[in-house]
């Protein structure tokens, strides 16, 4: 049997990518700092954590991530930016990532190519920028987009044929962007689970260390 692994697994889009690698076929393990105690933006926390995991596997999602600190909103102008906001988002939103590739190598199937999808934002294409505002956001995603590109080009060396790439999931309705969604259209965590799935597992090693929104389209960088 496939084996997959979610990372960010207690959170709404994390849940339903379990759900949908499981109906997939594929023994599915999430991690999480709920139920593990994963801090992906402590070193030290994301290497105990990923220690302790056996076996190999042919699909990881890593599904974390911050909008804003719990204390602050998304800056509508760069003077409204604060070092300790814009460090928040960016320890979970790049950083973390990050991290958690850099340990993934022992973990990835040699045997068959290994698919790593990272769940980035459309937000952080910089070709896409029209109207500004929400700047650490924006950033810490632009941030993690080469971060994945990096580590495609290493997986490459190390695991050849594996696909890892930047996914956007679209608006998803779960409680990360339940204030924020206003007019822009969302869909159920289960559907844009299913997308992605699809558009990781439709990905040729050519296109990794892209950037794919969820119809499978290539976000500009």
């Amino acid at each position: 049997m496939k084996r997959a692994l979610c990372i960010g697994a207690s959170g709404g889009i994390g849940q339903a990518l379990v759900a949908e690698l499981g109906l997939r076929g594929f023994k599915v393990d999430g991690l999480s700092r709920q139920a593990d105690g994963l801090d992906i933006t402590d070193a030290m926390s994301v290497e105990g954590v990923l220690s302790k995991v056996s076996g190999v596997y042919d699909v990881v999602f890593l599904a974390t991530g911050i909008l804003t600190s719990e204390r602050a909103r998304p800056e509508k102008a760069l003077s409204a930016i604060t070092e300790e906001q814009m460090s928040e988002v960016f320890a979970v939103n790049a950083i973390g990532p990050a991290l958690v590739l850099g340990r993934l190598g022992r973990l990835l199937s040699k045997e068959t190519p290994a698919r790593i999808g990272v769940l980035s934002a459309r937000v952080g294409s910089i070709g896409d920028n029209r109207i500004g505002g929400w700047h650490s956001y924006r950033a810490s995603k632009a941030a993690v987009n080469q971060i994945v590109r990096g580590a495609a080009i290493e997986f490459a060396r190390t695991h050849k044929g594996s696909v890892c790439v930047a996914l956007h999931p679209g608006t998803v309705e779960t409680p990360f962007t339940a204030n924020y969604a206003g007019r822009h259209k969302t869909m159920p965590a289960s559907e844009a689970a299913g997308a992605l799935v699809d558009v990781l597992f439709g990905l040729s090693p050519e296109q990794s260390g892209g950037f794919f929104d969820y119809a499978g389209k290539e976000v500009p960088w």
